[in-house]
């Protein structure tokens, strides 16, 4: 497993042609990473880098399990990512990044690929992050519905009287069915 640095790439000494570069990020690289909601990993990726003499593309593939909180129980959960980006970079006098194109420097021609593979990861993950129907935390379940708002008796009965307005526009509704 590795930190943010085995995800340098110089781009100066690579030949021309195919590279490939494949790297294993576990725990390390996600406490590297400052205020990163994922907390543990297992990611596995897959590097490849085509190489000419004006521009180079770089593909790359993540494919693992990253832990996450439940947005429900706030217990950490598993969830498995898949997450592929095809960069286009280029030398040129000032660093850039312009969508999927990044300039670098002669001067500085380490590609830092951390943050994006990062952003990839994040990209891929669900909106909303749920456990599996009942692997949630039983107590916390509990703590919420004795919470929730639509719990309270007097709301029950309130939602069982029908506010007259509607009973007369549902007589409406009936009359032309």
């Amino acid at each position: 497993m590795c930190g943010i640095d085995n995800l340098k790439l110089d781009m100066k000494s690579l030949p021309e042609g195919e590279s490939a570069v494949a790297v294993s990020l576990g725990n390390d690289f996600f406490s590297a990473l400052e205020d990163s909601e994922i907390s543990q990993g297992d990611v596995h990726v897959d590097v490849s880098i085509r190489k000419t003499v004006h521009f180079s593309d770089v593909t790359f593939h993540a494919i693992g399990t990253v832990e996450i909180p439940c947005d429900r129980c706030l217990d950490p959960m598993e969830q498995p990512i898949d997450a592929m980006q095809h960069l286009t970079v280029k030398f040129g006098s000032e660093y850039s990044e312009d969508d999927d194109l990044i300039t670098i420097t002669e001067e500085a021609p380490v590609l830092d690929l951390s943050w994006l593979v990062y952003e990839a990861i994040i990209l891929s993950l669900p909106v909303k992050h749920v456990h599996a129907p009942g692997k949630c935390n039983r107590a916390m379940i509990q703590l919420l519905a004795e919470h929730s708002a639509t719990r309270s008796d007097d709301t029950a009965e309130e939602l069982q009287e029908i506010d007259p307005r509607w009973s007369a526009l549902q007589e409406l509704k009936q009359r032309f069915n």
